[in-house]
Formats: C-alpha cells, sequence, structure tokens
C-alpha cells in the first residue's frame, strides 16, 4: 500500500527554479537535479505524531530505508543514501525513468508527488492524465509500461510543449483531489494540508514546458 503524503520542510524554490534538460546534461543529471530539488523541500529529520509515515530524515521513510539496506539511526541517514535510495525506490522500479527521456518537467511532477504520497498514486494519476491530453484509453493501473511510456512519447512528439503544460495541469488537478480526499478520510491530516498544497501543487513551472 502507497504511503500517505507527509508534510514538506521548506519552500520548494530549488525544484521551480531548476533548468534540467536531457538533451544537455543526460538523463543522469536529470535525475540527479530532480532528486536534489525533492530532498531539498524535504529537509531532515522529522516525526511528526500525526504523520502516518512515521520518521523520516531526507523525506525517506524508515520502512523505505531499511527496504534499501539501511541498519542504521534514521536521525544519522546520509543524504547520500537517501538519494541512491529514492533513484531506486521511486525512479527506476515504478518505471519513471523514461519518463525523463521524453519530457523532465512532467517527470519531475510525477516523481516529487511519488515520494511525497508513494509511487502507486502518481502512476494512475500520469495514466489518466495521458488519457486526457492524448486522448487514448490506458487502463488506470498503478504501472508505468512500455505502451504507456509509448502513448506518452508520441503524444510529447504530436502536441509539442502544450502536451506538457496540460499534463502538469491534470496532474496537479488529481494531486489536489487526492489530498482533499485523505483530509475527508483522516482529519488528522488536515494539519498537513495547507504545506501539500502550497509545496506540492504548482511546483513544476509551466514555464519549463517549453524546454
Amino acid at each position: 500500500m502507497a504511503k500517505s503524503p507527509h508534510p514538506p520542510r521548506i519552500q520548494p524554490a530549488q525544484s521551480s527554479s531548476r533548468v534540467i534538460t536531457p538533451k544537455r546534461a543526460g538523463v543522469g543529471a536529470a535525475v540527479a537535479a530532480i532528486l536534489a530539488a525533492v530532498v531539498a523541500l524535504e529537509g531532515g529529520y522529522v516525526d511528526h505524531p500525526n504523520d502516518p509515515g512515521g520518521a523520516t530524515r531526507w523525506g525517506i521513510t524508515e520502512r523505505v530505508a531499511r527496504q534499501c539496506g539501511y541498519t542504521g539511526d534514521m536521525k544519522v541517514l546520509p543524504q547520500s543514501f537517501a538519494l541512491s535510495c529514492y533513484d531506486r525506490k521511486y525512479v527506476r522500479e515504478p518505471g519513471f525513468l523514461p519518463l525523463v527521456e521524453i519530457d523532465v518537467a512532467v517527470a519531475e511532477e510525477v516523481i516529487d508527488t511519488g515520494v511525497n504520497m508513494g509511487p502507486a498514486r502518481p502512476t494512475r494519476f500520469f495514466r489518466q492524465a495521458v488519457n486526457e491530453v492524448c486522448s487514448t484509453r490506458l487502463p488506470i493501473t498503478g504501472r508505468i509500461d512500455a505502451v504507456t511510456v509509448k502513448a506518452w512519447s508520441d503524444c510529447r512528439t504530436n502536441l509539442g510543449p502544450r502536451s506538457c503544460v496540460r499534463m502538469l495541469d491534470s496532474l496537479d488537478r488529481q494531486q489536489r483531489a487526492e489530498y482533499d480526499r485523505l483530509v475527508r478520510v483522516n482529519p488528522r491530516l488536515k494539519v498537513f494540508h495547507r504545506g501539500w498544497v502550497n509545496h506540492r501543487i504548482g511546483n513544476v513551472k509551466r514555464s519549463r514546458c517549453s524546454l
């Protein structure tokens, strides 16, 4: 089951102002920049009593840290380990890496949302967004497969930057609706709602779609 979103730590200016382009720096560098922005947003050690994900450091929950092989105290989890774990659990395992090759802005939105609320939710959001923007009929599942990647790649090629803008709009709309739903289901999460919306909705600027 995907984790519940945890509260953001600082303003996400780093995420929205970075110029991340695979053509200039390569996919690996683009992923590194995306994850560096996520770590900057998440901050250090936090253990909020209302957070169902429990204690985190650099946004990594203890459960995920153990899955990545960390055995130490969460309070001193190294940033370098967090970045490596992010790359494995929130980029490669969910199948998000090919999205970076197609459109970095959309990929950053999907990866950032995956860190905040688990990869399954933004995967479903992404497939729904592709259906809305590209007039496809992808089943809404929690998996990015080759068919999904090709559908988005073809759409991005055919529609150009406007498809990126429309994808980000759809992804943000679905993410906001999920935050609202989570608070209705669990009122204890209300303390995080404003931060989620302020820091996670619209954090990838539409001007990035022209890159």
